[in-house]
């Protein structure tokens, strides 16, 4: 369970880093280094679930996109410093115990 996690944080982190390098890139006219490499970590990004144990693609991109929205969140506070209210809080929370039903509920057949 603990490398399911790690996997999924890190690839979130490629997701919205690698986005948010594009972003810079194409909104904030940072140099085309920016979206180059923001483009080499999308890349990394998908990836990294490959590395999961679980069968199911689409179990485990569903899953992920819970665990997404809580990165996002926090990375929004951490990055862009838009503290997130409660109403974000208790969606990421609700996105987080949805991703712990669909991997970790236990399953007959």
């Amino acid at each position: 369970m603990f490398i399911a996690i790690v996997l999924f944080i890190l690839a979130g982190l490629a997701e919205i880093g690698g986005g948010y390098l594009v972003w810079l890139w194409l909104k904030d006219a940072k140099p085309l280094w920016f979206g180059i490499a923001g483009s080499l970590v999308l890349v990394l990004y998908g990836i990294l679930p490959t590395f999961q144990s679980f069968p199911s693609f689409g179990r485990v991109y569903a899953a992920y996109g819970g665990v997404f929205v809580a990165l996002a969140v926090l990375w929004g506070w951490l990055v862009d410093r838009k503290a997130p209210d409660l109403y974000d809080c208790l969606g990421a929370a609700v996105c987080l115990i949805g991703v712990s039903i669909m991997l970790w509920a236990p399953r007959h057949g």
